[in-house]
Parts: C-alpha cells; sequence; structure tokens
C-alpha cells in the first residue's frame, strides 16, 4: 500500500469515528432519557409496547490488587501475571 493510500484510510477512519461518537452521543442521550423517566416513576423495569426496558442494579465483586499488594506484596508477586498487549493509535 503507498504512502497516498494509507492515507486515504486513515482520513477515512477518522471520519468513520467522529461518526461513531456522535451516535454514541445520541445513544447515550436517549438512554439517558430513559433512564430519567424510570427514575421519576420509581421503576426499575417498564414495559413500552413491544419493550421490556430494565434497568436494575447488578452486584459484583472485584480484588482490590492495590490493597493486596500493599498488605500482603509477597501473595500479590506470587500470583501477578505479566501480559502484554498492543495499543493501536493515531496522531
Amino acid at each position: 500500500m503507498s504512502i497516498n493510500e494509507l492515507e486515504k484510510q486513515v482520513t477515512e477512519l477518522k471520519e468513520l469515528q467522529r461518526m461513531a461518537e456522535d451516535l454514541n452521543a445520541e445513544i447515550t442521550a436517549i438512554q439517558d432519557t430513559i433512564k430519567a423517566e424510570m427514575t421519576e416513576r420509581n421503576a426499575d423495569e417498564i414495559t413500552a409496547g413491544a419493550f421490556k426496558i430494565r434497568w436494575k442494579p447488578v452486584l459484583g465483586h472485584r480484588l482490590d490488587s492495590k490493597a493486596l499488594k500493599a498488605d500482603h506484596a509477597d501473595l500479590y508477586a506470587r500470583y501477578s501475571v505479566e501480559t502484554v498487549t498492543k495499543r493501536f493509535s493515531i496522531a
């Protein structure tokens, strides 16, 4: 691929990313409107025509690795796994 072709691809990618950001902003705005209505009704589930809308709390548990490392550095070191990822970016 030539530099010109690569530049064209990056330009197209940037435009698509901008469009995706606009769509995500619209999606978030609609979701926030629906959530506000559910909050006003004090409901975590509403039926709207053929749609059942749920906005319920979900309980989860996560390991606090900073606290584990501070309190039990030996255990942290023993069970830590190093990973490598590649980050794609365009400046």
